[in-house]
């Protein structure tokens, strides 16, 4: 990399931190900033005082915007989308806190520097566990005499012991001599029981002692691998000379046909709002997402003896996808042409924690195609035309214990809106007894990958919230099947063909879908317009696999994660309706999910709906996935159908090539 390209970078960099700071208006969807976390810290701890004598801690667990309403959220836009002078509207935080054994759920007016609602939580089910709880908690074994025995049993020095808790109370230990990839190398056969709130051991297990698998060939940080290594790739160079082709104001971004905002929550990650594209032929913009995020992430792994069964974790809820998103490194996580962006979230203590470079934006051009055609069939002439493709990609990078999950927002010229899913990092290891598989005389619940280490077999679950307001809110949901109609004409050879016959969806019950049962297109409709040929304006849902949960319906598990149980599901628009596995889903017991919600069995036809669309991975692991697992792609797209009157990229210029590259025709 020249000198050129690195000032570039830095360039964009300090652009992108520079328009955060300088906004004065504040957009209504954006991300509550450090002084503000730092207000409702001094707001909520002076209305909530905890003293040593006490021993009753004020724990922060969820600190998010309180979103005004659509409607507020929609006047405020219309009234002048391009200059908004006007005051967005008030600004609001919704926070939930831990005290006295109680789950408090708080609204601070951040304008009038006030707490506006109180309630205690009664219900089933506890708040997302911080890092502060889990640092507190992973300490607790080492001063637990009965632990320090079970170490001193299988020959660990405690000193190499590190112990990884999650929501359920159940602490894992792994041993780190030799080597920092610490999951491979699991302490089998012991768990402490830890109760959050009093942060004491309640029980404990040392059932086995099962040999830790080994160091060696665990290791995958650069500066300690040895030789022999892969081939060398050539360099590539990513340049912009005129700079980036998008803006960004504040948390609002511009590129090309598409603007859209970017937000951020501690439990969801990256929540994309208010997309909207271009139209050439009609002149305006027009409405596409008004926000999609992921709602939650479930991964139950499906070993289920003692140390294992309750290994079923909710990504999102128990532990904040938002919370525990990386940062992302430049010029390896995203190209030298992007932008980066800071978030922050409030610890457990109310103050803020700051993820540098949490988001990049940058436009990818892969080589691909937009559209093109070869026409040879006119005498004397041949007609190529080809247009390249490029995209704006909004991307993160969010770390959950041993799992990196690669997550990326495309923006496409076309209209399209592709999402992809990327799962890399550590497996979920167990610690066995085999070196071979001619050894194994039982079930082992996984795949032996390496000396005395298992990949257990598990899936991922991701449940995507996506409301759709394609040209205004009120919408539809359509399904068109593909049926096959018999050729009754005789004198036609042919003796069958299918069509399209489309059902649009008037209740919750209609939208239920599990997808590879029947060939069909799911849109999301507007009833109330049409382009000039009469079809109704729409997107469609382009899916990826079509995967299922394997799981019995009375499993716990599946109870808690039932909203796994359809692909798809489209309920009315409810703002208090966004976290597909509930509010608190640690310990939950599956009583507040999008399948109860469902169950309601409301009306959807003509209504402002949100799709909810359900993907993943059932993942059994090989030895290629170690120690670090090459990176396991998957994704959808929301395409226009009938939302533009033609090709829309018809008349969209392929970009200007800086330099022609070296190439001939000749063979």
């Amino acid at each position: 990399m020249d000198a050129r390209t690195k000032v570039t970078v830095v360039t964009v960099m300090l652009f992108w931190s520079c328009c955060v700071v300088e906004c004065n208006h504040p957009h209504p969807l954006d991300p509550l900033t450090p002084s503000e976390l730092n207000l409702v810290r001094t707001i909520v701890q002076n209305a909530y005082p905890t003293t040593k004598t006490t021993n009753h801690n004020l724990t922060f667990n969820y600190v998010g915007l309180d979103e005004p309403d659509k409607p507020k959220i929609l006047q405020w836009i219309s009234s002048n989308p391009k200059t908004k002078p006007s005051s967005p509207p008030p600004r609001r935080a919704f926070v939930v806190v831990r005290f006295q054994k109680q789950s408090h759920e708080i609204t601070v007016d951040l304008s009038t520097r006030s707490i506006v609602s109180k309630n205690v939580y009664e219900g089933n089910g506890y708040p997302m566990l911080t890092f502060g709880e889990q640092t507190v908690v992973s300490q607790l074994p080492f001063s637990y005499e009965p632990f320090k025995e079970s170490l001193r049993k299988r020959g660990l020095n405690t000193s190499q012991v590190l112990s990884k808790t999650k929501r359920n109370v159940k602490v894992k230990c792994y041993y780190t001599n030799g080597t920092a990839n610490l999951y491979a190398r699991p302490i089998e056969g012991v768990a402490a029981v830890v109760d959050v709130d009093d942060m004491k051991i309640v029980g404990y297990i040392d059932r086995d002692v099962i040999p830790v698998p080994n160091a060696e060939g665990t290791e995958y940080r650069a500066s300690k691998l040895k030789p022999p290594f892969a081939p060398k790739l050539k360099g590539i160079a990513v340049t912009q000379h005129g700079g980036p082709g998008f803006t960004i104001q504040g948390h609002s971004v511009s590129w090309g046909n598409w603007d859209f905002h970017v937000g951020f929550d501690i439990k969801a990650g990256p929540i994309i709002s208010l997309a909207s594209v271009y139209d050439l032929q009609k002149q305006k913009r027009r409405r596409v997402l008004h926000k999609g995020f992921i709602s939650e992430l479930f991964v139950p792994y499906q070993d289920p003896t003692e140390e294992w069964y309750y290994t079923t974790y909710f990504d999102s809820g128990e532990y904040g996808f938002g919370q525990c998103m990386s940062s992302l490194q430049p010029l390896t996580d995203c190209p030298p042409n992007a932008a980066f962006i800071d978030a922050y979230f409030a610890a457990s203590d109310g103050s803020p924690v700051k993820i540098p470079n949490a988001f990049c934006i940058f436009e990818k051009y892969a080589g691909d195609i937009m559209w093109r055609h070869t026409e040879i069939s006119i005498p004397n002439q041949v007609i190529t035309e080809v247009r390249s493709d490029v995209s704006l990609v909004v991307r993160i990078v969010s770390t959950v214990g041993n799992y990196d999950y690669v997550i990326d927002w495309e923006f496409k010229p076309s209209g399209s809106i592709k999402i992809g899913v990327g799962l890399t990092g550590i497996l979920g290891l167990k610690a066995g007894a085999y070196t071979h598989t001619d050894e194994i005389k039982e079930d082992i619940y996984g795949t032996l990958i390496a000396d005395n280490t298992i990949g257990v077999y598990h899936d991922h679950f991701f449940i995507y919230y996506l409301d759709l307001d394609i040209d205004g809110e009120i919408n539809s949901f359509v399904k068109s099947n593909l049926e096959t109609v018999k050729v009754k004409d005789e004198n036609i050879p042919r003796k069958s063909r299918w069509t399209v016959v489309s059902e649009t969806a008037r209740t919750e019950a209609d939208a239920r879908i599990n997808l590879g049962l029947k060939a069909s297109e799911l849109l999301v409709v507007n009833p109330n317009k049409r382009t000039k040929q009469g079809n109704k304006i729409g997107y469609r849902l382009v899916p990826g696999s079509g995967v299922h949960p394997l799981s019995l319906l009375n499993d716990y598990p599946q109870i808690r994660g039932a909203f796994t149980n359809y692909n798809v599901w489209v309920t009315p628009y409810n703002k208090s309706e966004k976290w597909a596995a509930g509010s608190y889903v640690d310990r939950s017991r599956g009583d507040d999910t999008v399948a109860v919600w469902s169950s309601r069995d409301r009306e959807i036809e003509k209504k402002d709906i949100v799709l909810w669309y359900m993907m993943g991975f059932h993942h059994v692991p090989s030895q290629e996935d170690f120690p670090v697992m090459p990176t396991l792609s998957g994704g959808f797209e929301l395409r226009p159908t009938n939302f533009f009157e033609s090709n829309p990229v018809l008349k969209t210029k392929s970009p200007k090539l800086l330099q022609w590259p070296n190439c001939t025709s000749q063979h």
